[in-house]
């Protein structure tokens, strides 16, 4: 048993602040009770590339796809559009195998470090990212890896 099996659920992560790694937490079930997931039941999850930390992209997570990518190590999200889950690479093979995912110390974020197969941004570049922004003007940063067309075939 855990020291932290005995705090209130909506205490949980307040008291993690002062855990340490030779803490014995509770499970991932029981954390995943109290992880701060919005009015609409997800998570915002960050993407980074394992490796080089470069970070790829944001999408959601609900607790589905939260599960599913725990379990099976590939990456799903919640697709907000489709209303449904989304399995990265589904239709493009640009998939995410998940390395470690880690919460915020709020418990209302997911950090997922992948290993990117290709592009991550349905732009077909390598990260969402790409808008470089400073005080006076923007950027394009970065070129499309893969044409979207070869990616996902005419909209």
């Amino acid at each position: 048993m855990s020291r932290f099996d005995k705090i209130e659920p909506n205490a949980l992560f307040k008291a993690l602040e002062s855990a340490t790694p030779a803490d014995t937490l509770p499970s991932t079930g029981k954390l995943l009770d109290v992880v701060r997931f919005n009015e609409d039941g997800l998570l915002p999850a960050i993407a980074q590339q394992y490796d080089t930390g470069e970070v790829l992209m944001m999408a959601w997570m609900n607790r589905e796809a939260l599960e599913e990518t725990l379990t099976t190590q590939r990456v799903c999200y919640y697709s907000r559009s489709r209303q449904k889950l989304w399995r990265k690479g589904e239709t493009s093979g640009q998939q995410q195998q998940l390395k470690t995912a880690a919460l915020d110390c709020d418990g209302d974020t997911l950090l997922l470090k992948v290993d990117q197969t290709g592009p991550a941004c349905h732009t077909g570049r390598r990260s969402c990212f790409y808008i470089s922004l400073d005080a006076h003007k923007a950027l394009i940063s970065s070129v499309p890896l893969i044409d979207p067309e070869a990616l996902y075939g005419k909209k």
